[in-house]
């Protein structure tokens, strides 16, 4: 089983938009896949309510955390996505405690680059893998766009593995939210579609250095 955590200090770097619609392609695609809502504001959970389906169960909160991600493992989900508030506090080390993987969604932007090193910072205290999601980012027009570029430029600089992928800021993956569903269900074969896919591929992958280095054995992709 597969747990990956959604952190960010910074607010609106669109954790929860990225658990939705990573947690409702991989239901598409046949992967049990646990969504965990450890952010009080409950984006996930309203998303849920909306959704109104069961083929993507939630839990609340990060009370007994380590029981629930036991009860799933026993139920054969082979992922776990955990949204996170924007904070620091106990709940979210306790997460990235139990994660194998963390992803850092940042926008690019200056706020957003200095934000996330409080982030890594934790996830190096607990000797966790992290790797940063570039998040809401421009449209390439042929090439990607400058702020994109300077933003990546500044993770390598920081040598922060950074996600070779975007996801590109489109309104239509809030309006499919407000649905109930992921870019995949509405609109199938899309550009964001494209790119909520390739992440999941790059997450795979993540999974099978981790476990070439560490001999965790990954879900098969």
């Amino acid at each position: 089983m597969n747990v990956v955590v959604f952190a960010s200090r910074k607010g609106g770097s669109g954790k929860s938009t990225l658990v939705a619609h990573l947690g409702s392609y991989m239901a598409a695609n046949a992967r049990p896949t646990l969504l965990i809502d450890a952010d009080p504001q409950g984006s996930l959970a309203l998303w849920q309510r909306v959704r109104g389906a069961q083929d993507l169960p939630l839990h609340v909160g990060t009370k007994h955390l380590a029981a629930t991600l036991a009860k799933a493992r026993r139920a054969g989900a082979e992922w776990v996505l955990i949204d996170t508030p924007p904070s620091a506090e106990a709940p979210v080390a306790e997460a990235i405690w139990h994660a194998d993987l963390v992803v850092i969604p940042m926008r690019p932007g200056l706020f957003d680059v200095d934000a996330v090193q409080a982030t890594i910072q934790l996830c190096r205290e607990l000797k966790k893998p992290y790797a940063v999601v570039i998040n809401a980012a421009p449209a390439k027009n042929g090439s990607e766009d400058p702020m994109v570029a300077d933003a990546r430029g500044a993770m390598q600089t920081l040598e922060i593995p950074t996600w070779g992928g975007q996801i590109t800021h489109r309104p239509e993956l809030s309006l499919f939210l407000a649905h109930g569903a992921g870019v995949n269900e509405f609109s199938v074969g899309s550009a964001g579609s494209e790119e909520i896919g390739s992440l999941w591929r790059a997450l795979t992958r993540s999974f099978e250095a981790i476990e070439a280095m560490t001999g965790k054995q990954p879900q098969s992709a």
